[in-house]
């Protein structure tokens, strides 16, 4: 089963979220979270900060990802893994796959006309603010 991660990257404020804009099928056009593959020799934390830092140039000493949830799709024989983080510091997000920009937290992300995944972009973040304390630790 083919292995991927999804990461939500907050502000040091947890006010904002790094999104981007899809140039590429699946969802192209749509509003996502960065994320990708997780390769077979990696863990899933790695991959997530390798991912990290080759979509959107945050380095691994900017932010404590937390590992939050999966989601396992059987009929695709995939697997999703959340990572959520708030950022230390600071820092521009850069990347040259897809058009990165940083959101406020008001948005419907349940708007499947906007956002890609079906609407889990909204359900991981209600899962996120569920245990926003975990995030209080790490600036």
């Amino acid at each position: 089963m083919q292995g991927y991660n999804v990461l939500m990257i907050f502000t040091p404020g947890m006010d904002r979220l790094l999104m981007c804009k899809r140039r590429k099928e699946p969802y192209k056009g749509l509003f996502n979270l960065i994320g990708g593959k997780i390769e077979p020799d990696e863990t899933g934390i790695d991959a997530a900060y390798r991912e990290l830092l080759e979509e959107a140039g945050i380095a691994r000493d900017a932010v404590t990802l937390h590992h939050v949830m999966d989601f396992t799709y059987y009929v695709q024989q995939c697997q999703v893994e959340m990572y959520a983080g708030r950022l230390k510091f600071e820092v521009e997000a850069s990347g040259d796959e897809n058009e990165l920009f940083w959101t406020e937290l008001d948005q419907n992300f349940f708007d499947r006309s906007r956002y890609a995944g079906e609407g889990n972009i909204g359900h991981m973040l209600e899962q996120v603010r569920l245990c926003k304390s975990l995030f209080e630790l790490d600036s």
